[in-house]
């Protein structure tokens, strides 16, 4: 991809040309292409000989086209507010590097909002929402969330699935084209939430509803749907604990079952990333169902077979084994692609499997522990222990 000689994203509020400021305005009119949303791109004066390209659709597909033709020229990158807030600046600084790249931004939408509503930055969650099941993660009674809505039908998908979920009671306030003339509030709850709202909003959320749970690992296993294959709740909190989820980090979550794993490692942090790998098909769209249940659909669901799905796939900071480990190959391709520092838990419950790791454990050191839970259960008339199916864990720290 050719790059421009040099790209300045500008930051535009919704008070449009007359918020803008003098340095963002001479930026403006001094490039030779300026590219923007139609809506942004209309609010500019006109300028002779200055190219106007609208972003493409889906929009980092399509950047390398629209950039093949502006190599060597100044380009204006118009964005909403805060171009680094979830914004574009942070896909072309991606692209290009911060030393191509220069950001003037306007006040966030973020910030506008928290100042209508008097709320501390410290005391509220800001979530993108293209899909409000995201929101889900944040749901704890007290709680304060910025949505920052995708389109003018957000709020109300939003307003559905709290009352859904038993937040029906939660004040929700929609706010409109903030900091521009067409300002505008819609103070309700969610149940009594009718709409309509602009196309430009930011819903506020303070939550009202019951605990239904909460960040650490070892969700209730009835948080899931599954078909039996599910690494059961206090395994998976045994297993989370060594795969240890850090911020921005990137899990591979092999032979995903209902895909458990994978979302209780997103749970952890917003900016946790994971990719399931699953085989079969409707086990794959399982997940997929959990992951948004959850709060956290931006998991990544992979249906194809180790080892091969995983050739191409990003370079993990953690990986899981819960299935697929008697077939050839996949551990042995899980170890060469884990980075330094990297963690890697298995779990066998068969007595090949349970060797592979035994091997694995001699030649690599790392822990390797036997697992079993009882539970209470009746046992005629009285109550008895019932043991669960022992599993054999291998857990692996790679040097830094």
């Amino acid at each position: 991809m050719f790059v421009p000689d040099r790209i300045t994203v500008i930051g535009i509020g919704a008070d449009g040309w007359d918020g803008v400021t003098e340095a963002a305005r001479a930026a403006i009119m001094a490039a030779d292409a300026v590219v923007g949303a139609p809506r942004q791109l209309a609010m500019l004066p006109e300028s002779t000989g200055q190219q106007r390209h609208s972003w493409p659709s889906p929009l980092r597909a399509g950047l390398p086209a629209l950039f093949d033709g502006l190599a060597g020229q100044r380009v204006v990158a118009l964005a909403s507010g805060d171009p680094l807030l979830s914004g574009v600046g942070n896909t072309l600084i991606e692209l290009f590097g911060t030393d191509k790249v220069t950001v003037i931004p306007a006040v966030s939408s973020v910030a506008l909002a928290r100042a209508r509503l008097g709320w501390p930055a410290e005391s509220a969650a800001v979530v993108r929402a293209g899909d409000v099941h995201a929101v889900l993660r944040e749901l704890a009674p007290g709680r304060r969330v910025l949505v920052l809505s995708a389109d003018e039908t957000i709020p109300r998908q939003l307003a559905a699935l709290l009352v859904d979920r038993g937040y029906g009671a939660s004040r929700m306030v929609v706010l409109g084209d903030l900091g521009g003339a067409g300002e505008s509030t819609l103070d309700s709850t969610a149940a009594t939430f009718t709409g309509p709202a602009p196309r430009l909003n930011i819903a506020a959320l303070e939550l009202a509803g019951p605990l239904l749970t909460g960040w650490a690992p070892g969700l209730p296993d009835d948080a899931y749907d599954h078909d039996g294959q599910l690494t059961k709740r206090d395994l998976r909190a045994s297993a989370l604990a060594r795969l240890a989820p850090a911020p921005g980090q990137l899990l591979w979550d092999v032979g995903a079952g209902a895909g458990s794993i994978g979302i209780e490692w997103m749970r952890a942090h917003p900016s946790c990333r994971a990719i399931a790998i699953e085989a079969n098909s409707a086990r794959a769209q399982r997940i997929s169902g959990n992951a948004a249940n959850l709060g956290v659909p931006a998991l990544q669901v992979v249906c194809a077979e180790a080892p091969t799905a995983l050739a191409g796939l990003p370079t993990p900071d953690a990986i899981f084994i819960g299935g697929g480990l008697s077939r050839p190959g996949v551990l042995d391709a899980c170890l060469v692609a884990l980075r330094p520092g990297g963690r890697l838990v298995a779990h066998a419950v068969t007595l090949e499997t349970e060797a592979q790791l035994a091997l694995a454990y001699a030649e690599r050191g790392g822990e390797l522990t036997r697992i079993q839970v009882e539970h209470a259960a009746p046992l005629g008339a009285l109550t008895g222990w019932r043991p669960a199916r022992a599993v054999t864990q291998w857990a692996l720290t790679l040097p830094a």
